[in-house]
């Protein structure tokens, strides 16, 4: 009796699995890609430090670029959720991890000298790796060049990597990100020396570049933190955070391309 039970079972669960019928004869056209977003870090440690780090620590991922042979590992498949960018908010999304595609570049970041904050450069061999990289990406995920950014773009109060040593202009001559034009900066720099623009006027600016930034009014903090994140990214000589003429120029240059 209990061999017949199990077999009537038995053939109950294959019946079950074998009724699932499934429609797929009208595809919806109101769907786009997972990922939005590519998010550049240095990893703050050396390769096999790296390597470690990002496949049995808390931290992970989808690409880590070697320093002296610059070998680009996968480490997580496109399709999964890697933990990179932690909290985070670009473009009004946040917590970036769901959205994105995470490059790590095998980079110390800085050292801190008796003479100031010291940045390490990236190699040659290493940048030209990205630029392969992010050009495979874009082209199969159709990415928007504005939407490849740095960890300090969608964290500027506790990150700031790729750092001002990464070379976004060049990028931006290969078609992965955005530049503002040279011509239109100087003309709004001039203006901007004149009559320079409210903290409500660059706070309302970044927000519609993408930053996530508060609209208090004041030159608060935070908002200093974003416009030194803003600048580390778009003008790397000096990343002060102080609301400048030059600051203001290529911002308005970028939100009028």
């Amino acid at each position: 009796m209990k061999l017949l039970l199990v077999a009537l079972s038995l053939l109950m669960l294959a019946g079950c699995s074998k009724g699932l019928s499934i429609d797929r004869s009208h595809p919806s056209a109101n769907h786009d890609n997972r990922v939005q977003f590519v998010v550049l870090h240095y990893t703050s440690a050396d390769e096999a430090r790296s390597l470690q780090l990002l496949t049995h620590g808390e931290v992970s991922s989808h690409y880590l670029i070697g320093d002296r042979s610059a070998t680009v590992y996968q480490l997580v498949d496109e399709s999964q959720r890697a933990w990179h960018a932690g909290d985070s908010q670009w473009d009004g999304r946040t917590w970036l991890n769901s959205s994105s595609i995470g490059i790590e570049i095998v980079n110390p970041g800085y050292k801190d000298t008796p003479n100031g904050r010291v940045w390490y450069p990236y190699s040659e061999a290493q940048i030209q790796a990205v630029i392969a990289l992010l050009k495979d990406i874009v082209q199969r995920n159709g990415i928007a060049p504005r939407n490849i950014i740095g960890h300090s773009d969608i964290a500027p109060l506790r990150k700031t990597d790729p750092g001002p040593m990464f070379p976004w202009q060049r990028l931006a001559e290969q078609g992965l990100g955005i530049w503002p034009d040279a011509q239109a900066v100087a003309r709004n720099q001039a203006r901007f020396q004149v009559s320079p623009p409210s903290i409500s006027w660059y706070q309302q600016q970044l927000a519609r570049l993408g930053y996530n930034v508060v609209q208090s009014g004041e030159l608060d903090v935070a908002t200093r933190h974003v416009i030194a994140a803003f600048q580390m990214h778009f003008r790397p000589q000096r990343f002060d955070g102080e609301p400048d003429a030059q600051s203001a120029a290529i911002l308005q240059a970028l939100n009028s391309r």
